[in-house]
């Protein structure tokens, strides 16, 4: 018989019960709690409300002064032949033409320039580096560089000119080399992260199958990452688009239009702003006739940044479809 009831006895026979109603929260915990949680949310919802007051705010701004001067007219002329504020002989007071090419120009020179060197760079150090000292030296100077001010970007490109090709060398080429070493830590950082993040799976799977690494690199790694590179440059682009400084001492600043890259001063919409808004006013005389508009600087220039921001919307959106057509599509 006792043979039988120690068969019978469960293991957990003798041991210590344990009261789980003791660990149950109380109901002032829980209603601390929840007052907690309330009050968490109420200041993340505060807080970006108050981030996006200032980009609201500016964007308000602009589009409510901007739009006074922006029309065709604004958009098919230059500034050659604009004394004060009387109107031109074609109905308009300036435009933005010659700025409009300017700032296309030297900012797509500036991508061809640090894209693809600055994705080479991230490559070499997540594919062939190794983490050695000449990618930590990279690294360094890839962080160093990221904190430079634009100043000193427009004042090495305008020396290195200088010193290869002569003496007051100002082309929009020159604006383009300014603007890629502002450019290039922001492609490096990027695509390094986004070529991180690609699983080590795929890789290992590719070799497996015998192709080469420079082949998955291109075929499986970089199209995979893609949506975040392309993410990446833009970011670039926009960081550098709305640079002043720089391109006063390497582009210049010109009324006229100037298609070529590599001759002559170029103007950019952000130096047409500065240039507009140090005007304030225009001169009208005493005998002027009822167009001339004093304030026709202050409002060229608000009107110029509404077109910048649309620039960079616009290019925004042209990376997105970019990124989505040559993204690797997932089957389920």
């Amino acid at each position: 018989m006792m043979a039988a009831a120690q068969n019978d006895a469960s293991p957990m026979d003798g041991a210590p019960v344990i009261d789980f109603d003791k660990f149950k929260p109380t109901r002032s915990f829980v209603a601390a709690r929840k007052r907690k949680d309330l009050a968490m949310r109420v200041l993340i919802s505060c807080a970006f409300i108050v981030a996006l007051i200032p980009l609201f705010s500016v964007l308000i701004t602009t589009i409510v002064n901007g739009v006074k001067r922006l029309n065709l007219n604004f958009l098919s002329y230059n500034m050659t032949g604009v004394v004060g504020g009387n109107p031109t002989p074609s109905g308009g007071y300036g435009g933005i033409l010659h700025a409009i090419i300017g700032t296309l120009e030297i900012t797509f020179g500036a991508m061809l320039i640090s894209i693809p060197i600055g994705l080479m760079c991230a490559v070499y150090l997540v594919e062939y580096s190794n983490r050695g000292k000449l990618a930590q030296v990279i690294t360094l100077l890839v962080d160093v560089m990221s904190g430079i001010p634009s100043i000193v970007a427009g004042l090495f490109a305008f020396s290195m000119f200088t010193i290869l090709i002569g003496p007051g060398t100002i082309n929009g080429f020159e604006g383009s080399v300014a603007l890629s070493l502002l450019m290039l830590p922001t492609v490096v950082k990027s695509s390094e992260e986004m070529l991180k993040i690609v699983p080590h799976d795929l890789r290992e799977a590719s070799y497996a199958l015998g192709v080469t690494k420079q082949r998955t690199i291109t075929k499986i790694v970089l199209r995979t990452a893609l949506p975040g590179i392309v993410s990446g440059a833009i970011l670039a682009v926009a960081r550098v688009i709305g640079e002043t400084a720089p391109l006063l001492m390497t582009a210049g600043y010109i009324a006229s239009t100037n298609f070529n890259l590599f001759s002559g001063q170029m103007t950019t919409l952000p130096v047409y702003v500065y240039q507009e808004y140090s005007k304030l006013n225009a001169n009208c005389p005493a005998n002027a006739s009822a167009a001339c508009v004093t304030t026709i600087p202050m409002e060229r220039a608000w009107a110029a940044a509404l077109v910048l921001i649309l620039i960079v919307l616009v290019l925004n959106l042209i990376g997105r479809l970019v990124a989505r057509i040559f993204a690797v599509k997932s089957e389920r």
